[in-house]
Order: C-alpha cells, then structure tokens, then sequence
C-alpha cells in the first residue's frame, strides 16, 4: 500500500462543509471520520484515536468550547477550531481553553491543510521531542508517517503502520495489549489479542533481522510489547 494517513476527525454538523473538508484531506493522504454532532465526535474521539481533529463550534447538541474542554480532560490530540466568528477574544478564549489553532469560515482548504501538518509537527515534536524516532536501525517519521531501516524505506500495511506508531510515541516504554487492541481495532476485533498477535509477527517480519529472536519489538510476557531504543544484546523472547 501507499504511505499510511493520518487519520482527522470532522467534527461538523453542516453535511456540505462535511463533504469539502473530506474531500480535500483524503486528496492530501489524511483518513477522514466524520460526526455530525458533539455526542458522536466525543464518542469517535474515544474510540478511533485520531491524529488530528476539526472542530466546528456551532453544533446542535453541545456548543464546540464544551466538546473542547471534555476532549482536553484525557487527550493533547491537536484541535483546530472552525467558526464564524472572527472576533478576537473569541479566539483567544478558545486557545486558551486548549485549541491548536482557530480558522475562520470561509476558509481556504491550503491553509486549513498547512495548519493541519503544522499542528500535527508540534504536536509528535512535543510529545517525544523530535518527531522522528530512532529505534536501533528503525527510523519512524511520525508527520510523514515513513518508516525506514537501516537507511531503506520499507512498506507497511495501515495497520502494521498504526502498530509501530504507536509503538514508537512511546518509545522505550511498554504499551499494554487492551491499549493497542482499542487504538487499532473497533468493534469486536478488540476483545481478540490473536489480532494483535497476528499483525506483531508480520510487523517482526519487516524489521528484525530474525523474527523468532526479536531485538527491536520486543514481548513484555503478560502485558505488552515495547519498541526498544537501542538494540538489545542478547535475544528478548
């Protein structure tokens, strides 16, 4: 496959705009969701993990600033806020309250992509302070979402891709498996660790130089798994 997206969530309840914004981010890479009010973006943010979300203020159930402080009590996903209002204390008040960045209606699709990969390189800058992570001979581009060994780009599934990109933003550390099942599968497929199991050998195939003696994804016995930053020195499982 391509290069796998990000994945944004559309949080806009005018289907018409809905429609624009989707059609401009997946020309541009990005995997779009969408919901068309505060109960079902706080519900899709919950449970799909996005990467980026779009948040429109003006929603039939719950106003944007109120989705914005809930998103803010358990996530630093990057928001960019969609509004009407141009008045500055407005804006100011949501980037205060947490938004990424504030675009007014109408808007230029460029510049809402622009804001989009300049949100999303601030955001994995920040949270682990570069965002391309070395892992031994493993190198993960977070914002180009590229990953390359020994120096040679190698091609992954979106799931493969979503496995190490989760893997690699918590480098060093170990990532439970109820974590990775809810960050990678929905529905059912989440209660069945063989998933996981499944996609982390085929995910050892394209990295480790033997798969059966893994050095670099690494099996924390009960609990998870652990992309290492250096090489370990003797096999991990």
């Amino acid at each position: 496959m391509s290069k796998p997206s990000n994945v944004v969530l559309l949080i806009e309840d005018e289907p018409k705009i809905r429609r624009f914004l989707r059609a401009g981010f997946e020309i541009h890479g990005f995997s779009v969701l969408e919901a068309e009010n505060a109960a079902d973006g706080l519900k899709a943010a919950t449970f799909n993990s996005p990467d980026l979300i779009i948040l429109d203020l003006a929603l039939p159930d719950v106003h944007g600033k109120d989705v914005l402080e809930r998103i803010r009590s358990w996530s630093n996903v990057p928001v960019i806020i969609l509004s009407v209002v141009s008045n500055e204390d407005e804006k100011v008040l949501l980037l205060q309250s947490g938004a990424d960045d504030y675009v007014v209606k109408p808007f230029g699709m460029a510049e809402l992509l622009a804001r989009s990969e300049a949100a999303l390189r601030r955001y994995f800058k920040s949270a682990t302070e570069n965002p391309v992570v070395a892992a031994g001979p493993l190198s993960i581009d977070l914002v180009a979402r590229t990953v390359s060994l020994n120096k040679n780009p190698i091609r992954l599934t979106r799931k493969e891709y979503r496995l190490v990109h989760i893997l690699a933003t918590h480098v060093g550390l170990v990532v439970t498996h109820d974590q990775l099942l809810k960050d990678i599968w929905s529905g059912n497929q989440r209660e069945n660790i063989q998933y996981l199991r499944i996609l982390v050998r085929k995910l050892r195939q394209k990295i480790e130089t033997d798969p059966n003696n893994p050095r670099l994804l690494v099996t924390e016995s009960g609990v998870g798994y652990r992309l290492q930053a250096r090489l370990e020195t003797s096999p991990a499982e």
